[in-house]
């Protein structure tokens, strides 16, 4: 399923309008975690190479933000296994991604400044794209 730019661009300027309330992001990252456990573990894992805590959250909720532009536009989103994540991971994520949905590619290099957490969150936008 090819999103369209308009498809992410709502997600995003929702996401944005949301932001104010504290609460937002913990939910989002929170579903995310439950629904996604061996996803949220695998990020977990490059804790060093993100740089901390604070930029795992930052990236399991950018990745909670993929999920949700495929599953508005019809995208039936199961939980990933850590074979879909190996799949995914092979080649460079960005590159792959700006083929296969290039509104994530561009949605990510304007809003993750961190190169490792961009090719994450691509890695993962990829393995929810050959999943959906």
């Amino acid at each position: 399923m090819k999103l369209t730019k308009e498809q992410v661009a709502a997600v995003v300027t929702e996401a944005s309008q949301k932001m104010s309330d504290p609460n937002y992001s913990a939910v989002m990252v929170g579903g995310f975690v439950q629904s996604q456990t061996p996803v949220a573990q695998f990020i977990s894992a490059h804790e060093r190479d993100l740089g901390g805590a604070e930029a795992i959250v930052n990236v399991i909720f950018h990745c909670a933000l993929v999920a949700t532009a495929f599953q508005r536009n019809g995208g039936r989103i199961r939980t990933l296994s850590y074979e879909d994540l190996d799949a995914a991971a092979r080649g460079e994520p960005l590159v792959r991604l700006e083929k296969a949905q290039l509104p994530l590619h561009e949605f990510i290099k304007a809003n993750i400044e961190n190169e490792e957490a961009q090719k994450l969150v691509a890695m993962i936008a990829l393995a929810i794209d050959a999943t959906a």
